[in-house]
């Protein structure tokens, strides 16, 4: 079983920038497709990016592309979620976690970190 300890997080202002960490325990990641996602108070937990199973791709919500960049080192068992010109609509905690089967919804991933919170001032 992998765990996933989530850490970057805090109060930025529209424009800004966070850099996200997702530190895995218990198993490499290295073998696993890894995703991050978010969930906005009141609503559900929402696809932000993963990777591909080989690791060769990256995917992203159209919301986010352009704009946030995923990479990971297996070596370090880290995977990040780099967040450029953020946006309030951009406000939410964030989690990483580990893909289970084809897809990119909630229930393709699983072994979710605790979640970090990522607040946007306008």
């Amino acid at each position: 079983q992998v765990q996933l300890v989530e850490s970057g997080g805090g109060l930025v202002q529209a424009g800004g920038s966070l850099r996200l960490s997702c530190v895995a325990s218990g198993r490499t990641i290295s073998s696993y497709a890894m995703g991050w996602f978010r969930q906005a108070p009141g609503k559900g937990r929402e696809f932000v990016a993963a990777d591909s199973w080989s690791g060769s791709m990256t995917y992203y919500a159209d919301s986010v592309k352009g704009r946030f960049i995923f990479s990971r080192d297996n070596a370090k068992n880290t995977v990040w979620l780099q967040m450029n010109s953020l946006k309030p609509e951009d406000t939410a905690v964030y989690y990483c976690a580990v893909k289970t089967r084809d897809g990119t919804s909630a229930q393709d991933f699983g072994s979710w970190g605790q979640g970090a919170q990522v607040a946007v001032s306008s």
